[in-house]
């Protein structure tokens, strides 16, 4: 069975150099935490794409996006440096506390 591609909308931090938020688009901004959305800023949207196993991401695993989109409409990107792990925790992004990161 082939996976349904994910129509996904990425928005930058005016706050934070580097931190991004992937949002499924047919879901909004709506599903994303209020307290999130205040640490993060006013979102800045900067491109859209389709989202699919097969795509290469820069700093961030693709299937944890992906799984993330599906699961709770959003994925936070934190900047480079630190424990991946940790960074995530810290924001409840991570899907599995078992996955490095990138």
């Amino acid at each position: 069975m082939t996976p349904t591609p994910l129509l996904c909308q990425i928005y930058k931090s005016p706050r934070q150099e580097e931190m991004f938020l992937y949002v499924d688009r047919t879901r909004g901004l709506d599903v994303v935490p209020q307290t999130l959305l205040e640490g993060f800023g006013t979102p800045q949207s900067i491109m859209m794409m389709i989202m699919t196993p097969e795509r290469t991401l820069a700093r961030v695993n693709t299937a944890r996006v992906i799984e993330a989109l599906k699961e709770k409409g959003y994925y936070l990107q934190m900047p480079p440096g630190g424990d991946a792990r940790m960074r995530d925790q810290a924001f409840d992004v991570s899907g599995s506390a078992d996955d490095q990161g990138s």
